[in-house]
C-alpha cells in the first residue's frame, strides 16, 4: 500500500489541497464564509442547476435509447454481433474532445444538418444531450446487457406458463433482477455527464456551463481561486455520494443473483416483433454512433483528399496556433500515454494486490482513496500541478513527466477495477502450496498469480492507455506549447477561426479516434470475460 499512498499523496492530495487552501485561506485563516458568498451568486446557482438537470436528462435519455440495445445484445444471436458490440463501445473510450468535434461536424456550422436542412444545433442543449447519449450508450448496453445475458430465461418462461402476459412477466420477474444493474449503469452515466467538460466546452458555447467548465473558467480565465475552490469541493462531495451509492448497487448485484452461461440465453430473432426490434436497435446505432464518426472522417477529408492531413505536417501553416507542426502531437500523445500506462499499471497493480491480501476498515478507506481522482475536477488537479510542483525537490513544471503523471491519476482506477476481481478469484491455497514447496512470496506471485491475471493485466493496460491518450482537463494546463497532446491540439485548432484550422481539428480527431478504436478492438480479442459487462 505504501507506493500507491505515496503517489496519491504527492501527485493528487497535495496539489488539490494547495488549490483549495489558496482559495479558502486568507492570512492563514480559513474563510468558510466564502461557501455562502459563492453559492448565493445567481450565476453560480444557474451553473449548479444546469449541471444537475442536464445530467438527469442525459441519464434518462441514455436509458430510454440504450435499454432496447441491451436486450438485443443479451438475448439475440445475429451475424456481426461481436463486431457491433466493439463498435458501440468505441465512443466510450473516445476522448471527450473527439466526441465534441464529431457532433460539431454533424450539428454545427457547415455540418451535415446545416448543409441538408439549414439547421444548427451547436450551442444548444440538444447537442450536449445527444453527445452524452453517444458517449454513454455502451455503459448501459454492456453493464445491463452483460447481466441480462446471464439471467436464466426459464424464470420468465415459468411466469408465462402460470398465465402472466409477456409484459407482466418482464415487469415482475426480469426487471427486479435487472434493477441493480440498471441503477449502477444510471449512476455511472450520471457521474460522467455531471462532470462533463470537453463536450460542453466545445458544443455548449458561452451559454452553457457545467461545474467542471465553470471551475476551468474561474481558474484559467478569471483567476478567481476562491470561487474555483468552493466549486471543487461541491463537485467532490456530489461525486463522492454518487460513487458511494454506485458501490452499494454493485454489491447488491454481486450477491443477489444466480447466473447462467450467456451462450445459453442468446437465440436468433423469431417473429416480426423481434426482427423489428433488432432493426430498430441497428438503426439507432447507425444514427447515434456511426453517423457522427462517419461525418467526422468526411469533414477531415474536406472534399479535397488529404489536404488537411498534409497541413498537419507543416509548422508554417500553423504559426499562429502551434510552435511545432500539429502532427507532432500524435507522437507526443503516444509517448505520454505509454509512460502513463506504465505508471498506472505499477501503482494500480500494487494497490489491487494490497486490496486482495487485506480486509477491514483501513482497506476500505484505501479503496475509496483510489477512486478519488474520479470525484475531483481534473482542471483543479492540473492547475494544482503548476502551483505546487514548482520548487525542489519536485520542480517538474518544465519536465515532460508532468503530463504522464496527471494522466496516470485517471488510469489507476481503471487498472484497479479491472484487476481486482481477477486477483480475488485466485485460490489462496495455490499460493500456500507454492510457499510450502519453498517458493518465496515474489516467486509465488510470478508462478501462480501472474499467469492467471496476465490477460486482465493486458486489458487494464489497454484501458489505461485509452484513458491517458484522451485526458484533457488536467493536460490543457500542463502540456507545453512545443509539446501539445492530441486533445489539446484539437481544442486549440477549434478555438481559432478559418477552414484550415477546422479541417485540421477534424483530421487530428480522426487520428485519435482510430488509435482508440484499434486499442479497443485489441481489448475485445484478449479480454477474459465474454459476458460483455464492464
Amino acid at each position: 500500500m505504501a507506493v500507491p499512498v505515496a503517489f496519491f499523496a504527492v501527485f493528487f492530495a497535495y496539489p488539490v489541497a494547495a488549490i483549495v487552501g489558496r482559495g479558502l485561506k486568507a492570512d492563514g485563516v480559513w474563510q468558510f464564509g466564502r461557501f455562502g458568498e459563492v453559492l448565493a451568486r445567481p450565476e453560480i446557482r444557474d451553473v449548479l442547476w444546469f449541471t444537475l438537470w442536464q445530467a438527469l436528462a442525459s441519464t434518462a435519455l441514455t436509458l430510454l435509447i440504450a435499454l432496447p440495445g441491451a436486450y438485443v445484445f443479451a438475448r439475440f444471436d445475429f451475424p456481426g454481433k461481436q463486431v457491433l458490440r466493439a463498435v458501440v463501445t468505441v465512443p466510450f473510450v473516445l476522448p471527450t474532445v473527439v466526441v465534441g468535434t464529431a457532433f460539431l461536424a454533424l450539428l454545427g456550422r457547415g455540418g451535415l444538418l446545416d448543409e441538408l436542412w439549414g439547421v444548427r444545433l451547436d450551442t444548444t442543449v440538444w447537442a450536449i444531450l445527444l453527445a452524452h447519449v453517444f458517449f454513454n450508450y455502451a455503459v448501459v448496453v454492456r453493464t445491463v446487457g452483460g447481466l441480462w445475458a446471464q439471467l436464466d430465461p426459464r424464470q420468465e418462461e415459468a411466469a408465462r406458463v402460470l398465465g402472466a402476459s409477456r409484459f407482466t412477466a418482464w415487469w415482475r420477474v426480469t426487471l427486479p433482477a435487472l434493477a441493480p444493474a440498471v441503477a449502477a449503469a444510471a449512476l455511472m452515466v450520471f457521474l460522467f455527464t455531471f462532470t462533463s467538460f470537453g463536450v460542453v466546452q466545445i458544443l455548449g458555447g458561452p451559454g452553457f456551463s457545467t461545474l467542471e467548465v465553470e471551475i476551468y473558467r474561474q481558474t484559467a480565465q478569471l483567476l478567481a481561486l476562491p470561487t474555483a475552490a468552493v466549486l471543487t469541493l461541491v463537485q467532490f462531495a456530489a461525486v463522492g455520494a454518487i460513487l458511494a451509492v454506485h458501490a452499494w448497487t454493485v454489491r447488491r448485484r454481486e450477491r443477489a443473483l444466480k447466473l447462467v452461461d450467456p451462450a445459453v440465453t442468446a437465440r436468433k430473432p423469431q417473429g416480426a416483433g423481434q426482427w423489428t426490434l433488432l432493426a430498430g436497435v441497428l438503426l439507432s446505432v447507425l444514427v447515434l454512433v456511426l453517423l457522427p464518426l462517419a461525418v467526422l472522417v468526411e469533414r477531415s477529408l474536406g472534399g479535397s483528399g488529404f489536404a488537411y492531413y498534409r497541413a498537419l505536417t507543416s509548422a508554417d501553416a500553423n504559426s499562429g496556433t502551434f510552435l511545432v507542426a500539429p502532427v507532432e502531437a500524435i507522437g507526443n500523445s503516444l509517448r505520454y500515454a505509454l509512460v502513463a500506462t506504465l505508471i498506472a499499471l505499477v501503482v494500480g497493480g500494487l494497490a489491487a494486490a494490497a486490496l486482495t491480501r487485506r480486509a477491514g476498515r483501513l482497506v476500505r478507506g484505501f479503496d475509496a482513496l483510489l477512486m478519488l481522482p474520479l470525484g475531483v475536477s481534473a482542471v483543479t488537479v492540473g492547475f494544482g500541478f503548476l502551483i505546487t510542483l514548482d520548487k525542489p525537490p519536485l520542480d517538474l513544471r518544465t519536465s515532460w513527466i508532468l503530463v504522464p503523471l496527471a494522466q496516470a491519476l485517471v488510469g489507476v482506477p481503471f487498472v484497479v477495477r479491472t484487476m481486482l476481481p481477477v486477483l480475488r478469484a485466485v485460490d489462496a491455497r495455490l499460493r500456500e502450496a507454492a510457499a510450502v514447496l519453498g517458493a518465496s512470496p515474489l516467486r509465488a506471485w510470478r508462478e501462480v498469480d501472474f499467469p492467471l491475471v496476465r490477460r486482465a493485466l493486458l486489458v487494464a493496460a489497454g484501458f489505461a492507455f485509452a484513458v491517458s491518450l484522451g485526458e484533457f482537463g488536467a493536460t490543457v494546463f500542463i502540456a507545453r506549447p512545443d509539446n501539445p497532446t492530441l486533445p489539446v491540439a484539437v481544442a486549440r485548432l477549434l478555438g481559432r477561426s478559418g477552414d484550415l484550422n477546422y479541417g485540421q481539428a477534424m483530421a487530428l480527431s480522426t487520428v485519435l479516434m482510430l488509435v482508440c478504436a484499434v486499442s479497443l478492438l485489441l481489448l475485445e480479442r484478449i479480454r477474459t470475460d465474454r459476458s460483455g459487462e464492464f
